[in-house]
């Protein structure tokens, strides 16, 4: 590889939310979503030679950030964006909050398909509405499919008004075929809710598997929809605090960015801007092999577990750096399991009950965006502890 993504860089002490939130020393953080790798060199230089400037005033967006947005999704994806439909903000969560506010109304329902990203969770109930579970349905222990019967019975309420889609879905790994959000735009299109589509993970993908854009799919589903973008998961910029609002249907534009503007999250960050253009413009060598690099962590996790503890069934991961381990054999629940492995084996992972209370329960969220030896560090912690509580009878992993 031309890029060293095994390259240990200490983080403690940096103000890092990942590793300095918790203050006990000896802690392997593998939790939020943040990577352990710096960034593309391409945009290190190009913050530099911005910081060499030495003035950090307010920013106008340039027409030239549009562009890289637009060239990127073009060549990469194979979707057609225009300029006008592009909303720039400062985070994808920012950016729910204001869809939503655009969308609904207090007191109407919105769907999300649990497990799924907890912040999903704190945006629908801030904007006064309702949250609605399509649990999606386990299958054969390593994957997940949509339960399409429920999706449509809770779409048919009549108060259900916006769905908020999870493209690829964190934490459960999928990266949805494109018949299968063809056949939820058809489900939402014939009961009137508008699709959300977050698809901040779209360029985490494993080998095999394809992104689709859910607005790049048909004029019925970009016109149904509004896509939420960032390159901030992608390049590890989470920081910087630059996201991208695409909404092709311009009545409801005006209303996402009167709800922008409303809320006060239309200024963007400077080195965001920067960041992006170079991102997109020169970065795709750099996401390529750090694809390829997540893929060998997945592998080395899957056979980790096979071999030392096969009990923890590896749900199969198709996009994100986010693996879901089922952790139901043992005598553990999620929560039980994180303080354990928080207190006894001092490594952090998610309980798997922030992404639903009945849809995580039995679950925890592994961060495996890391250099390797960090990585196995954590695995021989997380089979140690839970080791420990094994149900004896219960003896089935997860197929490779």
């Amino acid at each position: 590889m031309k890029y060293n993504f095994d390259e240990i860089i200490e983080r403690r002490g940096t103000n890092s939310y990942k590793w300095d939130l918790v203050k006990e020393d000896g802690v392997i953080p593998m939790w939020v979503a943040d990577m352990d790798f710096q960034t593309a060199p391409c945009i290190i230089e190009a913050l530099q030679k911005r910081v060499a400037h030495g003035i950090f005033g307010y920013t106008l967006v340039p027409d030239s950030y549009y562009e890289a947005i637009i060239s990127w999704f073009s060549r990469r994806h194979q979707w057609k964006i225009e300029k006008d439909w592009i909303l720039y903000t400062s985070g994808v969560v920012p950016a729910i909050s204001c869809c939503l506010k655009a969308i609904c109304m207090p007191g109407e329902k919105v769907l999300v398909q649990t497990p799924v990203y907890n912040c999903f969770f704190s945006c629908i109930t801030n904007s006064g509405c309702e949250v609605v579970e399509n649990e999606l349905k386990r299958v054969g222990n390593c994957t997940y499919e949509i339960d399409f019967e429920d999706f449509e019975r809770k779409c048919a309420d009549e108060k259900t008004t916006a769905f908020i889609l999870c493209n690829p879905h964190n934490p459960a790994g999928r990266v949805w075929k494109k018949e299968e959000l063809e056949r939820m735009n058809d489900i939402c299109l014939k009961h009137g809710v508008k699709v959300i589509a977050d698809e901040i993970h779209c360029e985490l993908i494993m080998p095999g598997y394809q992104y689709t854009p859910f607005a790049g799919i048909s004029e019925a589903c970009r016109d149904n929809c509004v896509v939420l973008n960032s390159p901030s998961k992608s390049f590890n910029i989470a920081g910087l605090q630059i996201a991208n609002i695409i909404c092709p249907d311009a009545t409801l534009r005006r209303r996402i960015n009167r709800a922008v503007n409303i809320n006060e999250v239309c200024d963007v960050n400077p080195f965001g801007v920067i960041a992006l253009q170079a991102a997109y413009n020169e970065g795709e060598e750099w996401l390529d092999e750090l694809n390829q690099y997540l893929y060998e962590n997945y592998q080395a996790v899957k056979e980790f577990f096979n071999t030392e503890l096969p009990q923890v069934r590896v749900t199969r991961l198709e996009g994100t750096y986010l693996v879901w381990l089922d952790i139901l054999p043992f005598e553990l629940s999620s929560d039980e399991a994180y303080e354990k492995l928080m207190n006894d084996g001092k490594v952090f992972v998610n309980s798997g009950t922030m992404y639903g209370r009945k849809a995580g329960q039995g679950y925890l969220r592994l961060n495996i965006a890391c250099p390797r030896k960090t990585l196995m560090q954590g695995l021989i912690r997380i089979a140690r502890v839970l080791s420990q509580y094994m149900d004896e009878e219960d003896l089935s992993g997860c197929p490779a």
